[in-house]
């Protein structure tokens, strides 16, 4: 049990990321139905019906995916409740949140009774289309901050409401206008599908940015604690990571503009951009779901970073840190005579010498990140040197083993702690799977470039994994007594979450494009990797 509540923090984080996705998926095709493929029936025909078809499966299985992460999350909470306040288990699933778990399960599971009987020729859909989202968004509206709110709660349980609405009509869209653009052949039909989504991309926008910007406001309320906590400073990447993806969206809206004049004009381009507006859509919903588990701004007065704080702290300085103070130093290595006055389970205070540990180990990271990237970059812009610089994925598997020795002194082979028993730990459990996932990325990338793998699908495994790996950061936290350092480890983490996502994406773009579109994004994700590693030779803790 004890296992289980260190673990739920993040495992939280992760299932509501999952749950707002599978939301926005489920939604984001009742309003397709509602508003694109309905009303268009007559003009699409035969292409109208498998579109349907379509789209009623998807949203069955997102629904699902609901229903159960609903399921998981109600269970999880009540276990935690169990394990931490020691009450009944009848008194734990009594909570406000559980029952907002189990409410929006049952909802989502009615959901995906409907859209299966639609496929097997119901009509109800179309009626109880409208109603089943507004309710299943109303209940989760009830589960935010909200809710805790002594004074204006309604309010903010609307903009939730209206952002919710709007990420669902948007960004859950997107994965049936990939399906229409692939489904409805005819030029003049595909156009019009094209502008109609279009349309509604921009009506949800703007709803998404107006309830955005009223929670913001409530819940920030002076640019201070913007960048001075650590809910201003995830909010500031989600804010970061929606200007991306409305500048994906702008792209597509420029294209979706030639189609009028150009039935058959930049179908392709579309559909790539389209793409990877998903991929950075869930990256922006898990974001807001780390967003939900931190404590709103305004409610954290004290001990916020200041502006200056955080300048000395990101700003480059010289000499790196290359050389590394002894075992016998850190805190890890005090006997366990030392460590018998501290209150049970917490850590001793960081010395200068952790310090300089986890320094060094940040410096000596990122220049084998910036070693990736200008190999990477130089095999693009030199033919002569392009055969040795290709093997650049292997530096994946020398950054891999230094992170398994260094990243956390107190485990094996370095401290006290069994390799097995430290997974115990989140954060360290957290280490371990990003050491794993370098090196599956690393191997596979170089087995790739090597034309070993020739499978259709292994050079979409890089991109992938480091997207993946860059939004995961983002639910990666330092659970720190001391708030204000809390946020300013976290403000030179994130911008490396953020240049992760943009490698990622960009690599897909210069996978699936083609032209002077395809050569940009192939020296975007290499400059990318640079400037992440940079980040992190100039690292400081102090």
């Amino acid at each position: 049990m004890q296992l289980f509540v260190d673990i739920y923090g993040f495992l939280s984080v992760v299932l509501r990321g999952f749950i707002l996705a599978a939301q926005s998926v489920s939604v984001g095709g009742l309003a397709f139905l509602l508003m694109l493929v309905w009303p268009l029936m007559p003009r699409l025909g035969a292409a109208g019906a498998a579109l349907e078809n379509r789209v009623l499966r998807l949203v069955f299985v997102a629904a699902c995916g609901l229903c159960l992460a609903e399921a998981l999350a109600g269970a999880s909470l009540t276990l935690m409740l169990v394990g931490t306040l020691e009450i009944p288990v009848h008194e734990a699933a009594g909570a406000r949140a559980v029952a907002v778990d189990v409410m929006a399960a049952v909802l989502a599971a009615v959901i995906a009774v409907v859209a299966w009987r639609a496929r097997r020729g119901g009509v109800a859909i179309r009626s109880a289309a409208p109603v089943l989202g507004a309710l299943l968004l109303g209940v989760q509206a009830g589960s935010t901050h909200a809710v805790s709110q002594f004074e204006g709660a309604y309010a903010l349980a609307g903009a939730e409401f209206l952002h919710m609405l709007g990420a669902a009509v948007w960004i859950g869209g997107i994965p049936y206008f990939l399906m229409a653009l692939t489904d409805v052949a005819e030029p003049q039909a595909r156009a019009e599908v094209a502008r109609r989504f279009s349309t509604m991309s921009v009506g949800a926008v703007a709803a998404l940015l107006a309830g955005g910007v009223v929670m913001g406001v409530v819940y920030v309320e002076t640019p201070h604690a913007l960048y001075g906590t650590s809910y201003g400073l995830m909010l500031s990447a989600k804010i970061l990571l929606l200007l991306g993806l409305l500048f994906l969206g702008g792209l597509n809206f420029l294209a979706v503009r030639q189609m009028q004049t150009e039935p058959a004009g930049p179908l392709l381009r579309t559909r790539r951009f389209a793409e990877t507006e998903i991929g950075v859509g869930l990256t922006v919903l898990f974001c807001a779901a780390s967003l939900a588990s931190l404590p709103p701004a305004r409610d954290l007065p004290n001990d916020r970073a200041s502006f200056s704080e955080i300048v000395d702290r990101l700003a480059p300085r010289l000499p790196v840190r290359l050389d590394s103070p002894d075992f016998e130093t850190l805190s890890a290595a005090l006997p366990p005579e030392a460590l018998k006055n501290l209150p049970p389970g917490a850590q001793p205070p960081r010395s200068p010498a952790d310090i300089a540990w986890s320094e060094y180990n940040h410096h000596w990271a990122g220049l084998f990140v910036v070693a990736m990237g200008v190999m990477a970059l130089l095999e693009r812009m030199s033919r002569r040197l392009a055969p040795i610089m290709s093997h650049w994925p292997l530096v994946f598997l020398g950054l891999a083993g230094f992170l398994f020795l260094r990243a956390d002194e107190m485990v094996w082979p370095l401290g006290r702690l069994g390799l097995i028993e430290s997974l115990r730990d989140p954060e360290i459990a957290q280490h371990r799977l990003l050491t794993l996932l370098i090196v599956a990325f690393g191997l596979f990338e170089w087995q790739v470039r090597r034309g070993r793998i020739k499978a259709a699908w292994a050079p979409y495994v890089f991109p992938i994994s480091t997207a993946i790996a860059g939004a995961f950061l983002l639910t990666h936290s330092h659970a720190l007594s001391n708030l204000k350092e809390e946020t300013l480890i976290e403000i030179t983490h994130t911008p490396l979450a953020l240049v992760g996502v943009a490698a990622g994406w960009s690599r897909w773009l210069e996978l699936r494009l083609d032209g002077r579109a395809k050569r940009i994004a192939g020296f975007v994700w290499p400059i990318a990797f640079i400037i992440a590693g940079l980040s992190l030779i100039f690292y400081r803790e102090a």
